[in-house]
């Protein structure tokens, strides 16, 4: 049986200040919430404070990137020994980073191994685009993505990774996949792939998350899916009040 995650990805969101006030918020909402994994992703300045916050709670704590250097003359960049004193999770080749900032597949790949190997848990998001969707190529698409991800990791390292399937044309656009084909795109081309690489058990161990405009008026019909096993949350994780509903529909 899966555990259920619903992870809180706060973007470019939060002083330290109001992300203070925000987790303490959630960990204090949370604090009976059992049989399901609680994580909040805010940036990189709010990860040592919130460290202190989430102390002996049953929220987790994550990055929203990582590079996959342990040191070195990479200015602006934070790396996984830096990350690994502050947090247990790290979001890794989200659309965003792939659009802004010119992330390749393999580029993903190498950050994910190196997480692994510092014992950071990585959410590894794919997802198509408009174009891709409307051309019917979603399932060869994020099949791809998916392989590249794993590509060269063993069976046991590829069980603990947590897979977001984000298709991009729905992330904050208010827009949301049908919870149906979300539950097929992921069986077919998340676990399916999963299942040509490592074998069904393999596949059936790794927790995968929907993202897209996640709210508390459509996660129900996510949660339901057999597929999905939590959320990858944008804007409705910036609140105490749509938060929690998410977090309870995990339960």
């Amino acid at each position: 049986m899966r555990t259920p995650i619903i992870a809180g990805n706060w973007k470019m969101h939060k002083t330290v200040a109001e992300a203070v006030e925000l987790a303490t918020g959630v960990r204090n909402a949370v604090t009976d919430v059992v049989g399901v994994d609680v994580v909040l992703c805010p940036p990189f300045t709010a990860l040592a404070a919130l460290k202190d916050v989430l102390a002996g709670s049953n929220v987790g704590l994550g990055a929203q990137n990582m590079h996959f250097a342990e040191q070195g003359a990479f200015t602006g960049e934070v790396s996984p020994l830096m990350l690994k004193e502050l947090c247990q999770y790290v979001i890794l080749g989200h659309s965003e980073r792939r659009q802004f900032f010119c992330e390749t597949d393999e580029g993903v790949n190498k950050k994910i191994k190196v997480a692994l190997e510092h014992g950071l848990r990585p959410i590894v998001c794919v997802g198509e685009n408009l174009a891709q969707n409307e051309a019917g190529e979603t399932t060869a698409f994020v099949g791809g993505q998916v392989k590249a991800a794993f590509d060269g990791l063993s069976a046991e390292e590829a069980a603990v990774v947590i897979v977001a399937y984000e298709p991009i044309w729905a992330i904050g656009t208010g827009k949301t996949a049908d919870p149906a084909t979300a539950n097929t795109i992921i069986a077919q081309s998340i676990r399916g792939t999963l299942a040509e690489m490592y074998g069904d058990d393999v596949a059936q161990k790794v927790r995968v998350q929907y993202g897209g405009s996640v709210k508390p008026g459509n996660v129900d019909a996510f949660m339901a899916q057999p597929d999905i096993d939590g959320a990858l949350v944008g804007g409705a994780s910036l609140s105490v009040e749509n938060f929690l509903p998410l977090v309870k529909a995990g339960q």
